[in-house]
């Protein structure tokens, strides 16, 4: 396999979220058609906003239809299109369509509906559990049938049992589903059709443009003449990519389809390279300005504007990619790595020609930052990118070219369309079961009502839970049944639900599955598992910085909320803290550290992320003894 098919195959093996098939001819034709036509209406939509529910339903009759000709019933099927599929696409549009036909009266009847009504339900519901199948895997759909068995079957649980419940027929549940806001159209499947899609349009064009060989020639350019400039280059090349795929395992694959040749001749070992590789893709999903669909679903649920959930992920990002360099000076000098001549363009004169596609990005912040809605500001930036296109007239977005990039955008979207309505599902189990609150009740009993005890518990079940299904699911599965037994215990909406989402996002560098590690390792030809271990260290900042949210008096103000004074000292000793956590990590202080510097390195890091006085103070007098006994040692070497 060579250059864009063995790039293209190997995000389809180890990202779930890919289209599946290779469609041709007339299938891809009315394909693009349709896709174009949805997202010229998702634009449209943007600035003349209408009823929520036909919105989401409309959506919900194209996505679904598309998905069953956009992918396979099974991993080795062919490419075309048959007839069950077509069948499916059908039925589904039918199904979809029927509750807009008779839109008032299937909303009044909600909870005395018909016998059409109730099968209509059934099939959507059916429905959406195959297309959650055929895009991400056979675990959430089954997921999702344990959440309705439970709804069905919880009655037969004795009422007094932490889970029990006085039990509903299958009426209710079916009706809990699809009609009303609190299942397949509620909250999740929202985000996929106002936000997500803009974004993934956005991302589309952006690709198109140009933007993806411009960020990666940028990236080469801006770090060329040090021994730690490969690793360098690996990291930014992943955040600005990031942007333009949205996906972990994608950004992987792309950095290291380009990459890897120059982290091998730099004297990266497979899975260190495989490690840096991983980090960079992972990197992505959880930094400004775009971060992971979460996110947009967390300021849904907060009913706060998505720049400030941007602005709660700054300080986070920054100890991120902190951690990551680091992690990357360390082992330049540890495996003795060298610079490497890239046949790269020059920085300077690369900028000047084609840094307007740094632009819309910009745009999108700014245009928030002075009250523009999220929508309009991704569309704006959208337009925006068509138009500089131009400047480039190899990659300038005529009408056919543009149409392709619309068109790619809306067929992005659609696993993550599936994902929302899946998890939709499991949101109306948990409204109308009352689960919410009785697992809150459960996990905060075992854990003895002790705030850090909980928060370990919510982390352990939040990574479980994103081994088995995608980011998107697993936060909203974990958003309303893990949030509320932090929320018990006195923690804010914005540290509970940034805490999920970062264990939710870290799931794909979480062993034993780690889908980005498995990916890179493919790429590098190293030990899968090692690789795995070497992500683990250079992303673990990631790992225990949320912690620092929940756990202490000044977390908040790693999320930007408190005064300026008190964000910067939570920022400076976090940093401090992510330094001495990649002491521990790589072994290496001002030379190879040995076991009791790098132990002293880990209590220190431990010690300073409880952000309070006294810990601070003896996080900072122990790293001052591992720094001390590393001299040391230093000095005893040298003269023995």
């Amino acid at each position: 396999m060579t250059g864009t098919t063995a790039a293209d195959e190997l995000i389809a093996e180890f990202d779930a979220e890919r289209p599946a098939r290779r469609l041709d001819g007339r299938v891809a034709g009315a394909v693009t058609l349709v896709a174009l036509g949805l997202s010229l209406y998702v634009l449209y939509h943007a600035f003349r906003p209408g009823s929520v529910l036909p919105y989401r339903m409309l959506f919900l009759a194209v996505v679904l239809p598309l998905t069953f000709v956009c992918y396979k019933p099974r991993r080795r099927g062919t490419d075309r299109p048959g007839a069950a599929d077509w069948a499916l696409a059908a039925l589904s549009f039918a199904a979809c369509l029927y509750p807009l036909v008779v839109f008032d009266d299937f909303i009044r009847r909600a909870f005395a509906p018909t016998a059409l009504d109730m099968a209509a339900g059934a099939v959507i519901v059916l429905l959406i559990l195959e297309a959650c199948r055929r895009t991400v895997g056979w675990i959430l759909p089954a997921v999702c049938l344990a959440f309705a068995a439970y709804a069905y079957y919880g009655g037969h649980l004795p009422f007094d049992w932490a889970v029990g419940h006085r039990g509903y027929d299958a009426d209710r549940i079916i009706a809990s589903f699809v009609m009303g806001t609190d299942g397949v159209y509620g909250v999740p499947l929202d985000v996929a059709a106002t936000y997500i899609i803009l974004f993934t349009v956005y991302g589309a064009v952006l690709d198109h443009s140009g933007a993806g060989r411009f960020f990666v020639d940028v990236s080469l350019a801006a770090f060329r003449r040090s021994r730690s400039a490969p690793g360098r280059t690996v990291t930014m090349a992943g955040f600005l990519l990031g942007t333009v795929s949205g996906s972990g395992v994608a950004t992987t694959v792309s950095v290291g389809s380009v990459a890897w040749p120059i982290l091998r001749r730099a004297g990266y070992p497979p899975e260190q390279g495989g490690g840096v590789l991983a980090a960079a893709g992972i990197g992505a999903i959880l930094s400004p300005p775009t971060l992971g669909a979460a996110a947009f679903i967390i300021a849904e649920y907060m009913r706060v504007s998505y720049l400030t959930v941007l602005l709660y992920a700054t300080i986070p990002t920054v100890l991120y990619y902190l951690g990551v360099f680091l992690a990357i000076e360390i082992d330049a000098r540890k495996y003795g790595t060298r610079p490497v001549e890239v046949d790269a363009p020059r920085f300077r004169p690369l900028v000047g020609r084609f840094g307007y596609h740094f632009s819309s990005l910009f745009v999108i912040i700014a245009l928030m930052a002075l009250g523009q809605s999220p929508f309009r500001a991704v569309v704006y930036a959208t337009l925006l990118a068509v138009a500089l296109s131009f400047l480039d007239r190899e990659h300038a977005l005529t009408p056919r070219r543009a149409a392709r990039a619309l068109a790619a955008g809306a067929t992005g979207v659609l696993p993550v369309a599936a994902t929302c309505a899946a998890a939709g599902l499991i949101v109306a189990v948990v409204t109308l079961t009352g689960l919410g609150l009785k697992a809150s009740s459960l996990i905060v009993g075992v854990s003895g009502g002790i705030l850090a005890v909980t928060a370990l518990l919510c982390a352990a079940a939040v990574l479980v839970l994103g081994l088995a299904v995608p980011v998107t699911a697993s936060f909203v599965i974990a958003a309303v049944i893990i949030g509320p037994a932090l929320a018990n215990l006195g923690v804010s909406q914005a540290e509970a639900y940034l805490f999920i989402f970062y264990y939710a996002v870290l799931s794909e560098v979480s062993p034993p599955t780690a889908l980005s590690a498995f990916a890179a390792s493919a790429i590098t030809g190293g030990n899968a598992y090692r690789t795995m271990m070497a992500t683990w260290k250079y992303t673990l900042p990631a790992f225990l910085v949320p912690f620092a949210f929940v756990l202490t008096p000044g977390g908040s103000a790693l999320l930007a909320q408190g005064t300026p004074a008190e964000i910067l000292t939570a920022t400076a000793v976090s940093s401090l803290a992510v330094a001495a956590l990649a002491a521990a990590t790589g072994g290496w202080l001002l030379g190879p550290a040995g076991a009791a510097e790098r132990a002293l390195c880990g209590v220190a890091a431990v010690l300073l992320l409880f952000l309070s006085p006294l810990p601070v103070l003896a996080g900072a007098g122990v790293l001052i003894l591992a720094v001390f006994l590393h001299l040391l040692v230093r000095r005893r070497e040298a003269l023995s």
